[in-house]
């Protein structure tokens, strides 16, 4: 059991899902776990929707989705969570949005996104959802902004961000969305920008220095990292392939610029398609493809405090392309790619050390 702070790492693992999956989307709400979507054994995109009550550690079957769908992105707005784009059966991305009311176990449909899309990234901010970039019908990445109001089932535009992409990460601290990365086509995207809630405007922040797909992102303490990938070769090397890294690349907000962190500072593992988050004082690498044959088993944490990578309590069932979620102090790993889709729920929790 690895410790941090006076406080310990280990894993807590949950009753399967009922079903396999990759890509589904996740949601916490009141005690709940919810997994919707996503794509099974036959690679298609389900209308499942389970929840695993916390509590009593048992899984209840939902009402399906309407709709469909793997890749979607999910917030919740009190009582409800707000089920936004994804991939449909037919593989085209969808512009529909649905909303599941926990309290009547109940779907209804919601004003649609005014263009189809896939990996769109969304933040909630004061009741309202905010959704920005995704992939369209026809493959070209989007640069719209759309803000979704709930009392009036409407969306509106706001100015479009400067770089477009999908899938990108997203991080809100206080007043600006930062918006991080992403995709367009098979070329992975270095831009920085942030979105001001308030002046409605973007800033245009330093690139990432180097240019990595499928990297994990986090923020902590004032600090945007971004940790390994898959490294593209440059555009002048052509013989050269893309290979797993294990950078280690820093933002700092306040002073506006990116570190590369030294050899001795980056992560035990090459990894990319990995789980990252905070929990303490470390940001956590969980999982995900290295150069082994099979899905990687290897956890790992950066202290703030001690400036070093730590080696945490492996996971239980070792995977990549696993959904995430973030609940208090526990960081989940929600099925994902073993040999195949996986049932497998686990959550890496900090408790108090003893």
């Amino acid at each position: 059991m690895a410790t941090g702070g006076g406080r310990a790492f280990a894993w807590q693992v949950f009753p399967p899902m009922p079903t396999c999956r990759v890509y589904g989307t996740v949601a916490y709400q009141d005690g709940h776990l919810l997994v919707l979507g996503g794509c099974g054994r036959a690679g298609l995109p389900l209308d499942t929707a389970e929840t695993l009550d916390m509590a009593s550690h048992t899984w209840l079957a939902l009402a399906p989705l309407p709709t469909a769908r793997a890749g979607a992105a999910a917030v919740v707005l009190g009582k409800q969570v707000l089920v936004v784009g994804g991939v449909d059966e037919g593989q085209s991305p969808v512009a529909a949005v649905e909303a599941f009311l926990a309290d009547e176990g109940r779907w209804e449909r919601r004003a649609t996104l005014p263009q189809a899309a896939m990996g769109v990234a969304t933040v909630e901010r004061d009741g309202m959802v905010y959704a920005l970039g995704g992939m369209g019908p026809d493959t070209t990445p989007q640069a719209q902004v759309r803000v979704y109001e709930p009392r009036r089932d409407c969306w509106f535009s706001l100015p479009s961000m400067p770089t477009p992409c999908y899938g990108a990460s997203t991080f809100l601290n206080g007043n600006k969305i930062y918006v991080l990365g992403g995709r367009q086509g098979k070329l992975p995207v270095t831009a920085f920008e942030a979105f001001d809630l308030e002046a409605r405007t973007w800033t245009r922040h330093p690139s990432l220095p180097s240019r990595r797909a499928f990297a994990g992102c986090a923020m902590a303490e004032g600090s945007v990292f971004s940790l390994g990938g898959l490294q593209q070769p440059g555009p002048h090397n052509f013989y050269s392939r893309p290979h797993f890294v294990n950078t280690v690349e820093m933002f700092d907000l306040e002073h506006g610029s990116w570190t590369k962190l030294p050899r001795s500072l980056r992560m035990r593992d090459k990894r990319a398609d990995f789980v990252v988050g905070s929990l303490g004082d470390h940001i956590v690498a969980i999982g995900g493809l290295g150069n082994q044959p099979c899905p990687l088993g290897s956890v790992e944490g950066f202290s703030l405090a001690r400036r070093r990578w730590e080696a945490l309590p492996a996971m239980p069932t070792a995977r990549c392309s696993c959904s995430s979620l973030q609940a208090g102090p526990r960081l989940f790993a929600i099925g994902g790619v073993a040999q195949g889709p996986s049932q497998a729920v686990e959550a890496l929790c900090l408790r108090d050390g003893v």
